[in-house]
């Protein structure tokens, strides 16, 4: 709330410069702030009496945004890339899986390593997780297993994060 918006009979002012100026009537508060060309902002509304500091309002909402805009800008959004390897998967199929695996590390991304069984391979689930046992050894340097492989449904299932 800032200016006529403030309800308060009395309130704790803080100055332009951040220095205490003491408890004051609103309406005092609010002239002090006219007379300086500034707002009278409301920053604690639930303290006993409400904080009020002199600000130029504009230019706070405008910092603020600004703040939040860098803060946005700056952050890592992390995805899960998904990676499909069957319980008979050749030799070069699986070096073409494993470079995508690494690829997807390198670029900060966790990466969800799947076996799906189809009919009766699910009577072989060792075969998974010796595929799943090999890409967790051939990439154990650039990532760390946040979830072991484990059997759920016709698909057995391993999460990967890179390591920072």
């Amino acid at each position: 709330m800032i200016n006529d918006e403030i309800r308060a009979k009395e309130v704790r002012l803080v100055g332009a410069e951040g220095e205490q100026i003491g408890i004051k009537p609103i309406r005092e508060a609010l002239q002090m702030a006219i007379d300086l060309n500034l707002d009278l902002v409301n920053v604690a509304p639930t303290a006993k009496p409400p904080v009020c500091r002199i600000m130029d309002y504009g230019k706070f909402r405008y910092e603020t945004q600004k703040k939040e805009k860098e803060a946005r800008k700056n952050q890592k959004i992390v995805d899960i890339k998904e990676v499909w390897f069957r319980a008979n998967i050749e030799e070069h199929d699986y070096q073409t899986k494993l470079r995508n695996v690494i690829k997807f590390l390198n670029e900060g991304d966790k990466v969800k390593c799947s076996v799906r069984f189809r009919g009766r391979e699910i009577a072989h689930a060792d075969l998974g997780k010796k595929i799943l046992d090999r890409v967790k050894e051939e990439v154990a340097e650039i990532c760390s297993v946040e979830r072991l492989p484990k059997l759920e449904g016709r698909s057995m299932i391993m999460i990967l994060a890179p390591k920072n």
